[in-house]
């Protein structure tokens, strides 16, 4: 098949398009991408939801954009796929326009009402103009493609049928050589890592809580990233000395930077969004090498099985015990790393979890 990857997305900040795309190539199939960064992230986009008055940027960025993708889509063969990438709830109606419905596959990784819950903008009339986007998102794909079977089944009815289920997976850069076996006794306290946009789904307030609990236990924390529930993380960690905050770092260093550690922190929310994710830093930090501890949920459960340690969401004690275990026990935290990093070449390389999609198009006659 010829492959378009279409939109405005970004790669860096949501690789789930990129890993897609490398799936697809090395299933053999010609990939072409077609990309004009927008540059409003998730947040500045449910800030104007709630700053109306800065709706207009958007609109105008967006013409520019769309206009450079209308360019550059005329320059290559005419696609048989059009893989619209997340955060594509307007791109797609552009891939039908220039395309036509049937070649339109959408990457509705996130519903905007769902992101918009989440980040609170849930009053007034924002969120039934947030449901009305997603549906009209929706009904301009042939085909969607969703992260877990629980985001499949908030689907309204008629658009379940043609929806696929492709787990995120992590890109081929995380992936680390095979490492050699674990010493019996590690050297140092136990290096934790967790990286993120601090969102009300990733739990960070009680990542923050656990490290009070942990300021006399060996366990070094390294908090990177910033958001909206950064402030109270930071606030119930307390005067921890076991912590380190970074604001960020570049996308390219991230991966070298989380095999540095012993230990992959996914996430920890409780909100109903929170319930049906299995986040980019699940499948990321097994394929770095980590042992994965993160929340007890359904799909997480299915998604890792045995290979990760579970706590019950927006539980900072049991966080504490968990990583408190594995400190003192070197054998058990060897264990787990090996049990994730089986899981993420098995499960989680671009190859495997296009899979689905593949047999999607497969079904529909795309490739025959």
């Amino acid at each position: 098949m010829r492959v378009l990857i279409f939109g405005t997305y970004d790669v860096a900040a949501h690789p789930r398009v990129g890993v897609v795309a490398e799936g697809l190539r090395g299933a053999g199939h010609e990939v072409r991408e077609c990309n004009a960064p927008l540059g409003f992230d998730t947040a500045a986009r449910v800030k104007m939801l709630a700053q109306p008055w800065r709706v207009p940027a958007l609109g105008v960025r967006l013409a520019r954009c769309w206009a450079r993708l209308a360019r550059q889509s005329l320059r290559g063969p005419r696609p048989d796929v059009v893989v619209v990438g997340y955060l594509g709830h307007f791109d797609v109606h552009l891939a039908r326009l220039l395309f036509g419905r049937r070649r339109v596959v959408l990457d509705h990784l996130i519903g905007a009402a769902d992101t918009g819950r989440d980040r609170q903008v849930s009053h007034g009339v924002r969120q039934p103009l947030l449901r009305a986007i997603d549906a009209a998102a929706l009904s301009s794909a042939r085909v969607v493609i969703v992260d877990t079977e629980e985001h499949r089944e908030t689907l309204p009815a008629k658009h379940q049928a043609h929806a696929v289920v492709v787990p995120v997976g992590a890109p081929d850069e995380w992936f680390v050589p095979e490492a050699a076996p674990e010493p019996a006794e590690p050297e140092g306290p136990l290096r934790v890592v967790f990286y993120g946009l601090f969102t009300p789904l990733q739990g960070a307030a009680t990542i923050g809580g656990a490290i009070a609990r942990l300021a006399d236990q060996p366990v070094a924390v390294t908090m990177i990233g910033g958001g909206q529930d950064k402030a109270e993380a930071v606030r119930n960690a307390g005067d921890a000395k076991n912590v380190t905050w970074l604001d960020w770092v570049p996308a390219a260093e991230l991966p070298r930077l989380v095999a540095e550690h012993d230990v992959c922190l996914g996430i920890f929310g409780t909100g109903p969004k929170a319930l049906r994710v299995v986040p980019n830093k699940v499948y990321q930090g097994a394929a770095a090498g980590c042992a994965i501890v993160t929340s007890d949920t359904p799909p997480q459960r299915r998604a890792l099985g045995p290979a990760a340690r579970y706590v019950a969401p927006g539980d900072a004690a049991a966080l504490a015990d968990a990583l408190a275990d594995l400190a003192a026990d070197p054998h058990q935290l060897a264990e787990l790393k090996q049990a994730s990093s089986t899981a993420a070449r098995d499960r989680f390389t671009p190859a495997r979890v296009v899979e689905p999609l593949l047999a999607k198009l497969a079904e529909l006659g795309f490739g025959t």
